[in-house]
């Protein structure tokens, strides 16, 4: 899917304060879905910021995140250490994106 553009975020953003629109009419009104509008408005709530998130955990590269995780598991049955798993990943650990469950 397509990352909408900062301005694109920000006439949707202005659109909401400044006309007496509801969430699903600004949606229609644009053409994109009305959970995007829903996200975008709860991120500038928390953030002050519409810039589109990034790394986010499960959307892209979901079957290496598996096989990481697999190998976690694996080295830990075998006692190994987080060092050495690291290392059999490759040699900058500094790229690795672990994620919560």
């Amino acid at each position: 899917m397509k990352t909408y553009s900062i301005d694109f975020r920000q006439k949707i953003l202005d659109t909401y304060h400044t006309e007496p629109i509801s969430q699903k009419a600004i949606a229609k009104r644009f053409s994109v879905a009305l959970s995007f509008v829903q996200k975008l408005l709860k991120q500038y709530r928390e953030t002050k910021n519409i810039t589109p998130r990034t790394h986010r955990c499960g959307v892209k590269g979901k079957r290496e995140r598996v096989t990481f995780a697999i190998s976690i598991n694996a080295q830990k049955k075998q006692n190994s250490s987080f060092e050495l798993l690291l290392s059999k990943i490759g040699e900058n650990s500094n790229d690795v994106l672990i994620c919560g469950e």
